[in-house]
């Protein structure tokens, strides 16, 4: 979700998003520092010194959200919210419901922050962003390191002793991420971005033959990798969040909602009812930005007052074994 991207430190407009086929291209993150527990890496896990720049619209942001969540690391590492409407200049931070404003740099665009990190960058300026306020430097953009090193990295700050990336099941994790990342994480907007109808079809087609496989899955056991949360399950729940309410019309993934999966639409109910994850759902807000934003799609910036979703009926999920894990109420809410 970015209308533009640097070129040698100039703001212009993003010719990027589309390549030579039509699909959509997502350019590769730049900034991939690594915070350790250890501080080996040069950056150590240390409360208070870092801090992460989000949309609550952006599922790549939301990950990180979750994580930061789930793991208790609010007091640890603070955040900013931008505005849910894009500008001409991209992300901007506001006072708007639910944005907070970036009081750590005192910047008016996120552009403003990756100048900061280096004057002369050239590559697009998206959310997440993690920032050091001691080096005063963008230490990471890329949304599944940020969530790792949360997960992992951060083990001793975090106050809520959760395992999302158990030993055990480590590479089964990455394969699972990597499954659902390009069919259903990037295919919904591979399908939204389309330019041509081969390009739009191969990828809606994709699309649903993994969401296929995938209720299949979960008709057997609780989470993707077993009987255990793990961080693959955030990154199918925030696609699955916003599916029915941005994806099936907005991006034309319409064959199916969610809610026609009896399977995913209860793994989406039980994810969601989990507290760490809901506090960090906001629905009006991500239409608004979907639809006001994205004005090549929706030039007239009308959203829809639909469709009724209750995130919160009753679902059949507790009939899987699970891993128990103890979790305390979350401190912060991004309603």
């Amino acid at each position: 979700m970015a209308s533009g991207m640097m070129i040698e430190g100039k703001w212009i407009t993003d010719r990027n998003k589309l390549d030579k086929g039509s699909n959509f291209n997502e350019t590769p993150t730049t900034f991939h520092h690594r915070v350790t527990a250890d501080g080996s890496s040069g950056f150590k896990a240390k409360a208070g010194r870092y801090h992460l720049y989000v949309s609550l619209s952006c599922p790549w942001a939301h990950r990180t959200l979750i994580m930061r969540e789930l793991k208790g690391l609010n007091d640890a590492i603070s955040v900013s919210i931008v505005d849910p409407i894009m500008t001409d200049l991209g992300w901007m931070f506001t006072e708007a419901p639910a944005a907070i404003p970036d009081w750590v740099n005192h910047t008016q665009y996120l552009q403003d922050i990756y100048l900061k990190a280096d004057p002369k960058y050239t590559g697009r300026v998206t959310v997440p962003v993690l920032w050091d306020k001691q080096t005063q430097t963008i230490i990471n953009n890329e949304s599944r390191e940020i969530m790792r090193m949360f997960d992992v990295e951060f083990e001793e700050l975090a106050t809520q002793k959760i395992d999302l990336y158990p030993r055990y099941l480590q590479q089964e994790i990455d394969r699972t991420i990597d499954a659902i990342y390009l069919p259903i994480n990037a295919g919904v907007y591979r399908s939204g971005f389309a330019r041509e109808q081969v390009a739009y079809e191969n990828a809606v087609t994709e699309l649903f033959e993994s969401l296929d496989h995938w209720e299949t899955v979960l008709s057997k056991q609780r989470y993707l990798c077993g009987v255990q949360l793990t961080e693959a399950d955030i990154c199918m729940f925030v696609t699955l969040y916003r599916f029915d309410s941005v994806y099936y019309g907005h991006f034309k993934c319409n064959l199916r909602r969610i809610i026609d999966y009896p399977n995913l639409w209860n793994y989406l109910l039980d994810l969601y009812q989990c507290p760490e994850f809901k506090a960090t759902c906001n629905l009006d807000y991500t239409k608004r930005s979907y639809y006001m934003s994205m004005t090549d799609i929706n030039p007239n910036q009308i959203v829809p007052k639909g469709p009724i979703i209750d995130f919160d009926q009753c679902h059949d999920r507790d009939r899987f074994a699970k891993v128990p894990v103890a979790i305390a109420p979350y401190s912060q809410s991004y309603l």
